[in-house]
């Protein structure tokens, strides 16, 4: 579950992360009433109005943007605000704002430059550590830093059994090149980073920029939280952070009715048992030279009323040619699979103007083969695999 920017920051400073203080503002009348009450706590003049949507990138799209006084405040707030925002993590459609982050402006003068970095916290599948990644060059895209400068990006795995120590989070703060307070700033910063990182059930906390101030203090600019569904039964306070306006609508609907959606760019409509099957069948679907519309996993219950609910929600996605079943009859009867199809078909009537094929495979599966060749409904069934993926090809040609 990704949240805003906003919300990270308040988790991150209930875990003692010195932040860029800032108020959220649903609108430019709230926006102006924010400047002024961060003017009153921070002292702050110059203001940094943030759009709050699910992507990073936001300055490239216009999304973040500096107001020197009360009157720019609102004139960028109202730019902003309502606007469609296009970044490099967005589709070409963009993202609405619906509301914006008045934040404090942390870039003044003193005794030394200021400096940016980047540091991020998650999971290394490949050894199943959690891993701090860190570089010199913030402000950037780490992506880029990646392709072109490999060297100036450094990891500090984290062995689970004993949890961060402090002589990495100092490792960190050495490779950085930091030294006198900003050197135990950092290592502060790293150990409380990782702190909430764990303590809140992140799979990702990424920090672009952390900012050195010009007093040599350290402070989080920027936050990209991803909160661990799997951990939303334990972490009540984080899961009332979801916002389902920054979400595929299509995505939160199937959840509502328990369905594993996810939405993809292809033709070929999947609805399948199983994670694994369901993994598969989008390989078969490439194999065939087409590309899966989505990832939707019915789960054990393939009933009518299922199956239905499962069409009706492939069916949103305007790009969907042929939708595929592949079921496998384990804890399931191929033959209760078929007939739900089939009452499902029924039911919609003229709603499914696309071709359905149906693999069916497992307990009754030659009883579900002859439900469907007998139902006078155009289904077309299929016994193996590949010969599911050529019924595609053909329905698709």
């Amino acid at each position: 579950m990704n949240i805003h920017e906003y919300q990270g920051k308040e988790i991150l400073a209930s875990y003692g992360v010195r932040i860029q203080r800032g108020i959220v503002a649903n609108s430019p009348v709230e926006a102006v009433a924010a400047a002024k009450q961060l003017t009153t706590e921070t002292g702050t003049s110059w203001y940094v109005v943030k759009a709050q949507v699910h992507a990073g990138g936001r300055g490239k799209g216009g999304g973040v943007k500096l107001a020197k006084n009360l009157q720019q405040v609102e004139e960028i707030a109202t730019q902003i605000i309502g606007m469609q925002l296009v970044t490099p993590q967005t589709s070409a459609e963009g993202k609405k704002v619906h509301k914006v982050l008045i934040a404090e402006d942390v870039y003044y003068p003193g005794e030394s430059e200021t400096s940016e970095f980047y540091v991020s916290v998650l999971l290394n599948r490949a050894t199943g550590r959690n891993m701090i990644m860190y570089s010199t060059e913030g402000g950037m895209d780490i992506e880029e830093v990646a392709e072109h400068t490999p060297h100036l990006i450094f990891t500090e795995e984290v062995d689970p059994s004993v949890g961060l120590q402090g002589f990495q989070a100092r490792r960190i703060a050495f490779n950085l090149g930091l030294s006198g307070n900003a050197f135990k700033e950092m290592v502060k910063f790293i150990d409380s980073l990782y702190n909430a990182y764990i303590g809140s059930d992140a799979s990702m906390f990424e920090i672009n920029p952390v900012l050195k101030t010009s007093d040599n203090k350290i402070m989080a600019v920027d936050a990209k939280v991803n909160i661990d569904d799997n951990a939303l039964y334990r972490q009540k306070k984080y899961a009332d952070m979801r916002d389902v306006r920054e979400e595929n609508p299509i995505e939160v609907e199937a959840k509502e009715v328990g369905l594993n959606y996810v939405d993809l760019d292809g033709t070929v409509g999947c609805m399948v048992n199983g994670a694994g099957l369901a993994m598969a069948t989008m390989d078969l679907i490439k194999y065939a030279g087409f590309e899966p519309a989505n990832f939707l996993d019915v789960g054990g219950t393939a009933d009518a009323k299922r199956v239905e609910t499962a069409f009706r929600i492939i069916l949103k996605d305007p790009n969907v040619k042929a939708i595929l079943i592949n079921i496998f009859g384990g804890i399931v009867r191929c033959d209760r699979v078929a007939q739900g199809v089939v009452d499902a078909y029924k039911n919609m009537g003229d709603a499914i103007k696309v071709p359905i094929i149906v693999r069916l495979q497992g307990t009754n599966a030659a009883i579900a083969k002859e439900l469907i060749d007998n139902s006078g409904m155009p289904i077309l069934s299929a016994v193996e695999f590949q010969e599911a993926a050529d019924q595609v090809k053909a329905a698709l040609s």
